[in-house]
């Protein structure tokens, strides 16, 4: 009586037909996928643009106060400095949605920050490129500040004391000593930063939201594809994310490790 074979022979068998559905699904899809990428392009480099646009204009927001923190943390003894140290660590901790709650609960309308600028000037910031800006700022600027408190640490002491003997002013001090001796860490810390203000999700999401043609970042519209199933766009997006992520690490790197930089 003849036998059914469940044994080892079989699984070439099932593993030929997996196989070959497979082939057959990849090729049925095959021909949407030249449309859809080649129509999501101009989208794509949109999304990419106003992403960089927006990091840039984060991360110039928190220059002067990341550069007056860091130095005041490496320069100064004052009282509640492990307060202010602690506060400027939460960013990194926190989920970054409390941290965007908080940020809407200011800004809006009815917060202390938001309504004075909507009754003094007529901005509205939440669900704005502005809160886009704001948000990107305050996630950039720990990484900032812990990256440029280091560079100014590193920076001879004697050197800025030896400057101020012959006369120089303490901005002049900071503008042809200090900044200069240290500006290879304060490169890499403002690569970094600008790094994490092109991948800022988290609080983005709460206080600007998702609006096409308004607050539609390359982090939001991942997200956004994801959630309508669009699983070929939301790739597109993380690989030119992805791109953008590895030039700015690359380049914090390659300013880490140049040679020179400030010496005792």
């Amino acid at each position: 009586m003849p036998t059914r074979n469940t044994g080892p022979r079989a699984a070439p068998a099932v593993s030929q037909s997996f196989l070959h559905t497979l082939v057959a699904e990849v090729l049925a899809r095959a021909p949407a996928l030249p449309h859809n990428c080649v129509s999501s392009v101009p989208e794509t480099l949109g999304i990419t643009l106003f992403t960089l646009g927006i990091a840039l204009l984060g991360t110039a927001l928190m220059l002067p106060f990341g550069l007056a923190l860091a130095w005041l943390l490496a320069r100064r003894a004052w009282p509640g400095k492990a307060l202010v140290e602690t506060l400027l660590a939460l960013p990194l901790v926190l989920p970054p949605v409390a941290t965007g709650l908080i940020l809407l609960k200011l800004n809006g309308r009815r917060g202390p920050v938001g309504s004075f600028f909507h009754e003094a000037l007529g901005l509205d910031l939440v669900f704005t490129w502005r809160a886009l800006v704001l948000a990107t700022a305050v996630m950039a600027l720990p990484l900032f500040v812990r990256a440029a408190r280091v560079a100014f640490e590193e920076v001879p002491s004697h050197l800025e004391e030896a400057a101020r003997s012959l006369g120089a002013s303490p901005w002049r001090v900071f503008a042809a000593i200090t900044v200069p001796l240290a500006g290879r860490g304060l490169a890499a810390g403002l690569v970094l930063a600008f790094a994490r203000a092109l991948g800022e999700f988290g609080a983005s999401v709460l206080v600007a939201g998702y609006i096409p043609g308004r607050t539609v970042t390359l982090a939001l519209g991942i997200y956004h594809e994801v959630q309508l199933g669009h699983d070929d766009r939301a790739l597109a997006l993380v690989a030119v994310s992805a791109t953008l992520a590895f030039a700015a690490l690359w380049t914090a790197e390659h300013w880490l490790r140049r040679p020179g930089g400030a010496r005792s």
